[in-house]
């Protein structure tokens, strides 16, 4: 694989030939704002175009944790700083800029873009290098569900940038109708994704949790996720079930604006009121000792959580909100809450926990049949493969 870094004397030599490399009609740009988002949710996808034949050049943040599996899948690599929550626009400029003369430099066929800065700037570069642009809005983030300034400042920048895009795919049809009828996006631009997809054979059906019923959430520690929520409700429920577990598993981003902070965790787990299981590659071991996977976000893409959750066959627990309520259908193969509403979660968790083990058998059953059926990796490659060709674009 190679690999580049944004230094002056990589492109320097890079542009001392007198002619332009033709355009790599097999080479593919992929960008996100992390390599571990690169690594967990796109390396199905990057493995499946690459064996009907195209290239994958990946751009991303340097994370030594990643590089070894990104080793796998990428046929280049280049480093680029992703200031996450900045809104610093020399910053902005900058990433544009760098992103502009990796398409320079490698002249791909297509650039793909994930998370929000990579969307934005990334398809803003790709539309300045003549690159045609397929963007990935699998969720709206903070800034949208804050809204005030930063909304409307992010509004206009997804407006700008992604106008002359091929494709704007979503994970979900409420993100998808906002867009358009904001009239950020216009309606043949749009797409609907079934998600990341998952990989079914990698996710079976596992049998049920024996020991005592255990509650796992699974997401960065921060507040739009309703990890708060989650700790309130798992409080009033020690109370009725001292036996059940509430587990927490993923990374502080105290750098969030809604992060939960080390102090609060500290404080969390000193009064007994939930595990903390730390961050992890592999949620696997995890989903095995998980009675239940909640999720009380305030608003998700299509939430991965919750389906390797459910193609695990394990019951659901989510809100009632856009991206959630696409998996889980209450009372079939969860149960959904109220948004921001700790009690309204509780009562959703003791539901689950007062139905029978069949009961709760079949409800993770349920679980992973409507991941099977509608939220497969292949319909998501499948998805890209079909965007691809109607640039004219297709394998070798």
């Amino acid at each position: 694989m190679r690999t580049g870094l944004l230094s002056t004397s990589t492109f320097r030599a890079s542009s001392c030939s007198a002619l332009k490399p033709e355009v790599k009609r097999r080479r593919l740009v992929f960008a996100a704002n992390s390599a571990w988002n690169i690594v967990n949710f796109r390396a199905g996808l990057i493995r499946g175009l690459r064996d009907r034949g195209f290239e994958a050049t990946v751009v991303s943040p340097a994370d030594p944790s990643a590089e070894a599996r990104l080793d796998a899948i990428a046929d280049e690599r280049f480093i680029v700083d992703v200031d996450r929550a900045g809104l610093n626009p020399l910053g902005d400029a900058r990433l544009t800029w760098n992103y502009r003369r990796i398409l320079d430099n490698s002249k791909p066929a297509a650039f793909l873009g994930f998370t929000i800065k990579p969307n934005i700037y990334g398809c803003l570069a790709a539309r300045l290098s003549g690159v045609p642009a397929i963007a990935n809005i699998s969720g709206l983030g903070t800034a949208f569900i804050g809204g005030g300034a930063l909304q409307a400042l992010v509004t206009r920048l997804y407006r700008f940038a992604l106008s002359k895009a091929a494709v704007v795919f979503f994970h979900n049809p409420d993100d998808l109708k906002l867009f358009v009828d904001r009239r950020l996006i216009r309606q043949e631009q749009a797409r609907l994704l079934p998600g990341s997809g998952i990989d079914l054979d990698r996710f079976p059906p596992l049998p049920p949790a024996s020991g005592p019923l255990t509650y796992l959430l699974i997401a960065r520690l921060l507040g739009d996720k309703g990890v708060r929520e989650f700790v309130e409700a798992a409080a009033t429920l020690r109370r009725e079930l001292p036996e059940a577990r509430f587990q927490l598993l993923g990374p502080l981003d105290e750098g969030n604006r809604t992060g939960v902070s080390q102090a609060e965790l500290d404080r969390w787990i000193g009064d007994g009121v939930i595990e903390y299981l730390g961050a992890t590659e592999d949620v696997r071991p995890y989903l095995a000792l998980a009675s239940a996977v909640v999720l009380p976000s305030y608003r998700e893409g299509l939430p991965r959580s919750l389906l390797e959750g459910g193609a695990s066959a394990r019951p659901l627990v989510a809100t009632d909100v856009p991206g959630c309520r696409e998996v889980v259908e209450d009372g079939v193969n969860g149960y959904l809450c109220q948004v921001r509403s700790a009690q309204s979660l509780a009562d959703a968790m003791r539901r689950l926990s007062r139905l029978s083990d069949a009961e709760r058998l079949a409800m993770g059953r349920a679980a992973r049949t409507t991941v099977q059926s509608r939220f497969s990796e292949a319909a998501v490659i499948a998805a890209y493969l079909d965007a691809l060709g109607n640039l004219g674009l297709s394998g070798g």
